[in-house]
């Protein structure tokens, strides 16, 4: 294949990176070894860099990865599933009406600065998280406490929602009472996110000292929040330097952890962007592992005797139509046509790793509301172009944005995923008109306003909810989709506002089935991502959820 002057220059950059790396690795396994007696250094190669140390900051998963090490949340998920079990609260119940959640908490458990873990200190992240001002109130900063808590005590738009946190009542020393005005789906699961993981009262106190500052895309994260040095949870390891220069965060182990040690005494996340990149840096022996494995290198690596172990689907991957992006796609008949030319099977086998599948719906199989009841869309290219007639638009001519430099656990090859669909829309006659973005900010902010008429994206789940799937979306008015339909929107309201989870269940079932019915965009496939590391390392428990604790991870 003919490279073009951008892929030589990609390729040597890659080149130099691996030696460089292989040069710096060395060193740290001759310093530190890997005896498997708990020692040595650990070295992970992420696809990015995170954006935040304080997780409340955060809604990307490259800096969740990061804090989940050092930071628990009062609720967790068992390894390698998506069940819920006890985090920092050994125990958990709510009212008959879903309004008051009560936490029986951990005995025991240190912060990183030495202070205790009590309710009042539960209630004090709560506090504070529900009391922020300013840039904060912005939900780029705040987006997960804005989506599983709504407002705060003091809202500053009048876009922002009303919030449904109540308040938090340390009962006693070990347990902490979270109240809320309504039910809501997102609750119990919300308690398990990075972004309410708790963090140090003394923390806190220092938080509260800065401010974040800006807005839109000149957002400015406080200080404490770019360094190390005043963030503290009670993970199994801390964080002791974030060195942006060379792209790499170190966590040292903690060794006063409630629970059990971790088998390394030093973790290191090195930000290598390029897969191929990461694969050869993994191959020289210049890290232990990395994530978003390419399907066409995992055959390759496992004869090599590299550990390749696929993650349980939990994702989604979808067709983005935004109707405020083009007018045509009001039309139903439109918007099937573009469903039925989409050779989403095709997509499956040449695009996904192995256990990859065709999707029916905007959530995976093995998500809780799944239904087998939903209105089914066969690849056909006659009917296509057919419904296209009937609406007369057979010559349609569509923008499609997709985005480059970036690979997601539900899209590893952005670009030939997008080609592939471009020419299945070409053959039913739809001229496709190619617009491809850097992923941040161009392409997410121009998704998000509705700028793209057909777009591609995807969702990772937070936990087993159907709500954190088609309440992501379909809650109401979103501009990424530019349409109103209140058979939609109430029957994803009225699923989520349900306490009783069987019924719940069922509701999301009907609001499964009303959405494919008004058909807003095409859902396309759900695959398991793969992750590798190296011969000699005892891996962590792989997770459907991509929540790998790597403080399994030891040294062969």
């Amino acid at each position: 294949m003919r490279k073009t002057r951008s892929r030589v220059v990609k390729a040597i950059a890659a080149t130099l990176a691996v030696g460089l790396i292989t040069a710096g690795c060395a060193s740290e396994r001759d310093d530190d070894g890997g005896n498997g007696e708990g020692g040595g250094t650990f070295v992970f190669g992420a696809p990015g860099d995170p954006s935040s140390l304080d997780p409340a900051l955060a809604s990307d998963g490259e800096t969740f990865r990061v804090t989940r090490q050092a930071f628990e949340a009062l609720i967790e998920h068992e390894p390698g599933g998506s069940k819920l079990v006890g985090g920092l609260a050994e125990s958990w119940e709510s009212n008959d009406a879903g309004t008051e959640w009560t936490f029986n908490l951990r005995d025991g458990v240190e912060f990183h600065d030495g202070e205790k873990l009590t309710a009042e200190a539960v209630c004090a992240n709560y506090d504070h998280w529900f009391n922020w001002t300013g840039t904060y109130q912005n939900k780029a900063v705040s987006y997960y406490w804005q989506t599983i808590m709504g407002g705060f005590a003091k809202n500053e738009s009048e876009d922002t929602a009303e919030p449904n946190y109540k308040g938090c009542t340390a009962k006693d020393e070990l347990t902490a009472v979270i109240s809320v005005h309504e039910a809501s789906a997102n609750l119990p699961g919300g308690f398990s996110l990075q972004a309410l993981a708790i963090h140090s009262p003394k923390a806190i106190e220092a938080y509260e000292k800065e401010a974040a500052s800006g807005e839109g895309d000149a957002i400015k994260y406080p200080k404490y929040s770019q360094e190390a040095g005043t963030v503290a949870g009670t993970g199994p390891f801390r964080i002791k330097e974030w060195d942006k220069g060379n792209k790499e965060v170190t966590l040292e182990r903690f060794d006063a952890y409630w629970g059990e040690k971790a088998g390394v005494e030093k973790l290191v996340f090195r930000t290598i962007s390029e897969e191929n990149a990461r694969r050869q840096a993994l191959e020289a022996e210049g890290i232990h592992g990395y994530d978003l494995v390419a399907p066409s290198d995992v055959s390759g690596l496992e004869e090599k005797g590299f550990q390749v172990p696929v993650r349980g689907v939990f994702n989604i991957f979808y067709l983005g139509m935004s109707q405020g992006g083009n007018d045509a796609l009001k039309k139903k008949d439109v918007r099937q046509a573009i469903t039925h030319a989409i050779d989403r099977e095709n997509i499956v086998n040449t695009q996904l790793p192995e256990g990859g599948v065709a999707a029916t719906q905007f959530m995976p199989k093995t998500v809780d509301g799944y239904s087998e009841n939903v209105a089914t869309y066969e690849h056909s290219t006659d009917k296509a172009k057919k419904l296209l007639a009937d609406a007369g638009e057979s010559d349609l001519t569509i923008d499609f944005c997709y985005p480059t430099e970036v690979t997601r656990p539900y899209m590893p090859a952005p670009a030939d995923m997008f080609e592939l669909m471009k020419a299945d829309l070409e053959k039913a006659g739809i001229t496709v008109n190619p617009k491809p973005m850097t992923w941040a900010p161009d392409y997410l902010d121009a998704t998000e306003k509705g700028s793209c008429a057909l777009h591609i994206l995807g969702w990772t789940g937070d936990f087993n909810d159907g709500f954190n799937f088609i309440g992501t979306w379909f809650n109401g008015f979103d501009e990424q989709w530019g349409f109103r339909e209140p058979a939609i929107f109430d029957a994803v309201k009225t699923a989520g506002s349900e306490p009783d989870v069987a019924k719940r269940v069922e509701l999301y079932k009907k609001a499964n089935e009303a959405i494919m019915e008004y058909i807003p965009g095409v859902p396309i496939s759900s695959s398991p991502p793969s992750i590798a590391f190296a011969k000699t390392v005892n891996p962590p428990t792989t997770s459907p959820l991509t929540q790998e604790n790597f403080a399994e991870v030891s040294f062969k």
